[in-house]
């Protein structure tokens, strides 16, 4: 858990600084692997889908962002499988650590040892779950930045709001789709308190960044936290119900 935190932190970094280091508009003329094969390619495919919808780049934030999404899917759901594995050892690496509770270096050597037995006993990578994520996130960072800097999305409006201006209304509800989607997160693992903070600065960093930029981004936000939050439902619902059964059978 205590590398999850770390790899939130790691991530969050990320965004911050890629949004921080160039946000000159895109086009075809900007340079650069990240600029060509990345966020020009996705600011493309951005107007393009405005085209289709009578130049809504609104529906065309919500649509890319559910088809970007769709593509990581298998990702998500590799991740997934590996939390779960992960959690069904939890009990064996808890009796391994008791067993070998001794700070001294041949002790932990052992505990080292007996633990990738574990993980390999039962088919376990317990970097599996980390993968997925360092994957997704050039391909999200990507399509935050061909957002922000795709100079036709600043002149449009959607809805109530500009999208190229800060709209503290998105901003909340940016808030609170992403509170709901990890408290939903949070709720299909063990009690963490290191993960139990980030329910509560995530969100709170999500709108003092949606207030102090264009609500295009806020609206990408909550788009990809609703998708997160159904998929979230979907993938753990078989899970809930299948342990649900074998815990009344256990019961009668």
């Amino acid at each position: 858990m205590r590398k999850k935190v770390i790899i939130v932190f790691a991530l969050l970094a990320l965004v911050v600084l890629t949004g921080c280091t160039d946000l000159s508009d895109i086009n075809e003329e900007s340079t650069g692997i990240w600029n060509e094969w990345f966020v020009f390619p996705l600011s493309q495919l951005l107007i393009w889908m405005a085209d289709f919808f009578s130049g809504s780049f609104g529906l065309a934030i919500i649509i890319v962002t559910i088809i970007i999404r769709l593509v990581l899917l298998p990702l998500m759901i590799q991740q997934t499988k590996s939390s779960r594995a992960m959690q069904a050892i939890q009990p064996e690496i808890e009796e391994l650590r008791k067993k070998y509770s001794s700070k001294d270096q041949k002790t932990q050597q052992k505990l080292q040892q007996e633990t990738m037995e574990l993980f390999q006993k039962h088919g376990v990578n317990p970097l599996a779950g980390c993968l997925p994520i360092l994957v997704q996130m050039p391909i999200l960072v990507a399509f935050y930045h061909a957002i922000m800097r795709t100079a036709e999305i600043k002149e449009h409006t959607f809805l109530w709001f500009s999208l190229g201006s800060p709209d503290y209304i998105l901003a909340l509800l940016a808030g609170i789709t992403t509170f709901t989607q990890q408290k939903i997160m949070m709720g299909q693992a063990p009690p963490n308190p290191q993960m139990k903070v980030m329910l509560y600065i995530m969100p709170i960093m999500i709108v003092i960044f949606a207030i102090n930029f264009p609500a295009a981004l806020s609206l990408y936000w909550v788009m990809g936290n609703l998708f997160m939050i159904v998929q979230t439902l979907i993938m753990y619902r078989p899970h809930v119900q299948t342990e649900s059964k074998t815990t009344g059978g256990a019961k009668k």
